[in-house]
């Protein structure tokens, strides 16, 4: 009898070993490799196959792109991440914390597609076909032509939906799939990447376009092996703190458009609404009595510009080191701001800690955003309050000086809409062509000029 083979491999990143090893040489975790016998390929059982004609080389000239070539999803923030619509034929992996909303925006999606005589599947390998009509009825969804399955088996997705002609695919979730090709368990990485890549073939040679979710870990990134997302034609994840009911959807990879934009939605009682104006989302509990330390940042996410409140606490500390802490801003850019304040503008900061907090749960990771954050930090340290009638831009150099900023205009546009009537901004940046006639520029070259034009003449 043969002795059947096996290979060791590592949960988190898909390193291959011939034996045990207790901590992985790839990504450095321990206990994570595990097991897995190796099936011959006379008994791997195989996908059902398709009828497709054989591919030849076209000239590029040749081929032609029809504006149908795109699915709208009925929500303009989820179109807006997908770079317009799905794809046909495109992979979508779409990952983030449980509970976040990815089943309901993938249900609201398909209720919406199903409506425009689209052909939807949703296949379901976590909850039963009866759990799946109760949240379609939460959503108040009724479609005919929206087909759910509850099934783990890929073999047998593969098999009962070939008749159904389906325009879209929902796979929820990934993880819970498995294949009769592999022996491992589902979830394993190399389940996953033998259902992914099986996806991704079907999806190519049939047009389907097919969306998985994708379980995320305690780190909060995709799980699985690295190469899940290499495959896929678009990466999204969704992120929100658990306690708030607003969500922001953010692509990280996309073939077909940006890898920049966001979309932002509001989890109600009939699911996830969309939010057309995400800077008045984020400014809504903003306090009528501002308190130093708080600055408005006009930050740009792809080409949206979004308003966002950044607040800095500074106070005297008790320990030998002080503290610094950054939510939503970048710790080593904060760093880099502090020593500039310290160098250039003669704040003594080493004996104070300094909490940073970007209002919303925004990541802000562009650097134009420093000099905001300087002067929040700057103001409370001070004691004086920022105007609240004035936005704030601009990138800091090490040196002091204020660097010039990208889609300045967009920002300003966004500003004024909003009845901000000053905006400081990087004098490189100006003459600006089309200025608003309701707000009120103010050109700094230095921190320190800026940290002066931006405290408020009336009294705390």
């Amino acid at each position: 009898m043969a002795k059947s083979k096996s290979k060791w491999t590592c949960q988190n990143c898909g390193y291959d070993s011939r034996g045990y090893l207790g901590k992985c040489p790839d990504c450095q975790s321990w206990g994570s490799i595990i097991e897995e016998k190796i099936e011959s390929d006379k008994n791997k059982t195989k996908l059902i196959s398709y009828d497709i004609e054989e591919s030849k080389p076209l000239l590029l000239n040749e081929i032609n792109v029809d504006e149908s070539i795109r699915y709208s999803t009925g929500m303009e923030e989820f179109d807006r991440v997908l770079g317009g619509g799905l794809v046909k034929g495109s992979l979508v992996l779409i990952g983030g914390e449980p509970g976040i909303g990815k089943s309901t925006i993938l249900m609201q999606s398909c209720g919406n597609l199903s409506k425009s005589n689209l052909n939807v599947c949703y296949v379901s390998a976590e909850e039963s076909a009866q759990q799946i009509k109760l949240r379609a009825q939460r959503l108040n969804i009724n479609s005919d032509n929206l087909y759910i399955l509850a099934e783990t088996n890929l073999e047998n997705i593969a098999n009962k939906i070939k008749n159904l002609k389906t325009d879209l695919i929902i796979i929820d979730s990934i993880q819970a799939v498995h294949s009769n090709s592999i022996t491992s368990s589902s979830g394993s990485v190399s389940q996953v990447r033998e259902c992914c890549n099986s996806l991704m073939n079907l999806a190519k040679l049939t047009g389907t376009t097919i969306i998985i979710v994708g379980h995320v870990t305690k780190d909060g990134v995709i799980a699985g092996p690295k190469v899940l997302e290499h495959m896929v034609d678009t990466v999204l994840y969704f992120e929100g703190e658990r306690y708030k009911s607003y969500r922001i959807l953010r692509t990280v990879k996309n073939r077909y458009g940006s890898t920049n934009d966001i979309g932002v939605f509001n989890m109600e009682n009939e699911g996830l609404v969309e939010v057309k104006n995400p800077s008045a989302l984020f400014l809504s509990e903003r306090s009528a009595s501002i308190t130093p330390g708080s600055v408005i940042i006009p930050t740009m996410e792809g080409s949206r510009s979004l308003l966002v409140e950044v607040q800095a606490l500074v106070g005297p500390t008790f320990y030998p080191s002080p503290r610094r802490v950054a939510n939503g801003v970048e710790y080593n850019r904060l760093l880099q701001i502090l020593a500039v304040l310290e160098k250039r503008v003669g704040l003594n900061l080493s004996k104070q800690d300094v909490y940073v907090n970007a209002v919303g749960g925004i990541n802000i990771q562009e650097p134009s955003a420093d000099l905001g954050i300087a002067i929040a930090v700057a103001t409370c340290f001070r004691d004086v309050m920022v105007d609240p009638e004035t936005a704030i831009i601009g990138e800091i150099g090490l040196s002091g000086e204020i660097r010039s900023v990208r889609q300045l205009e967009n920002r300003v546009s966004e500003a004024a809409k909003l009845g901000f009537k000053n905006m400081i901004v990087p004098k490189t940046n100006l003459p600006l062509k089309n200025e608003p006639d309701n707000i009120k520029i103010k050109p700094v070259a230095r921190l320190i000029e800026a940290i002066t034009s931006s405290i408020s003449k009336k009294p705390i």
